[in-house]
């Protein structure tokens, strides 16, 4: 999981920084392919970058298992609840912070008061009271519930002036929602990608992760089972996803029900292969530099906000294309 979450981390630090700087000097077909991934889809659609961020939280819900299970296990399910909410709440205001806080105006009003981090505290707090209370048949009821209960809304909640079912940008019932309800600075003007009602989606990609987490922390299964497991669910949520998208449009800004359920497929099918090199194989030592970025990835995903590691390899990689001019 550690691992996993590094090589997740490791493009936001400029592995795509260093795709995209190599392009100009480049003529090759498939470098050009790999940036295309590299880069978000504008509205519906997917790229591979688009999976980073639903991926980031998939493996919160999949770690959280470990580190509730054993805080139950030791001091009891009261310590689990307070850790969760001390941490939900610890990055919630981390989110704040690093999104700038009244540093805009000077006003309160320019607080983003969601955001990557802050979303990352909302499905951790609500996947993990799911966790700690239910069974595995509950859990996956809840999950099915808030991801037909999103798209129940967005599909048949009218929205004035644009009608019921619309999934255009600026025409949707979430984005309708931001721009009348939704507080402070949004980061796509009037809405924000991160917006409020998106939020019950997004938990589905934690709980999802989840189920990763209880696979891989159960000693019943051998490590064929899992990997099976995880193929298996990693192709049904892709071919979940992609059907769905007919009607619920693969959509990263909108968090659609089909975009939960297709990135989760890669996810799934990502854990599977992590888990059989790492964990099955031993082929591990390749690994550690993603363990280490894994292992820190909040303090690294902040310095991101002073150092800009992506500014640097395009600086590193403009200064070896005038040497190799120079030469």
């Amino acid at each position: 999981i550690d691992a996993l979450r590094g090589f997740d981390m490791f493009w936001i630090l400029g592995a795509s920084s260093l795709v995209h700087g190599l392009r100009p000097i480049s003529d090759a077909g498939w470098l050009n392919a790999i940036a295309d991934q590299l880069e978000h889809v504008p509205w519906s659609g997917f790229h591979f970058y688009d999976l980073i961020f639903p991926l980031f939280v998939f493996l919160v819900g999949a770690s959280s298992v470990f580190s509730l299970t054993k805080i139950v296990e030791r001091e009891g399910k009261s310590a689990a609840y307070i850790r969760l909410f001390r941490r939900a709440a610890l990055l919630y205001l981390i989110g704040l912070f690093y999104y700038g806080g009244v540093s805009r105006d000077g006003s309160p009003e320019m607080f983003r008061f969601v955001g990557v981090l802050q979303r990352i505290a909302f499905c951790y707090l609500v996947g993990g009271l799911l966790f700690l209370n239910l069974r595995l048949r509950g859990m996956i009821v809840s999950c099915a519930l808030l991801l037909l209960g999103y798209w129940a809304m967005m599909a048949f909640i009218p929205v004035p002036g644009f009608g019921a079912g619309n999934y255009e940008e600026g025409k949707n019932l979430a984005n309708y929602l931001d721009t009348h309800y939704l507080p402070g600075f949004k980061w796509d003007g009037d809405w924000d990608p991160e917006g409020l009602l998106s939020n019950l989606s997004a938990v589905g990609s934690g709980v999802l992760g989840i189920f990763a987490g209880m696979i891989l922390i159960n000693n019943n299964l051998t490590p064929a089972r899992r990997i099976y497991s995880f193929l298996a669910l990693g192709a049904g949520c892709l071919l979940a996803g992609w059907l769905w998208g007919f009607q619920f449009p693969i959509n990263k800004k909108l968090w659609t029900s089909s975009f939960v359920l297709f990135a989760a497929g890669w996810s799934y099918l990502l854990v599977a292969l992590f888990y059989t090199v790492i964990d099955v194989l031993k082929f591990s030592r390749w690994a550690q530099p993603f363990v280490w970025i894994g292992m820190n990835s909040i303090t690294i995903y902040m310095l991101t906000n002073i150092i800009d590691f992506q500014g640097l390899v395009r600086r590193v990689i403009h200064q070896q294309m005038l040497t190799a001019m120079g030469a």
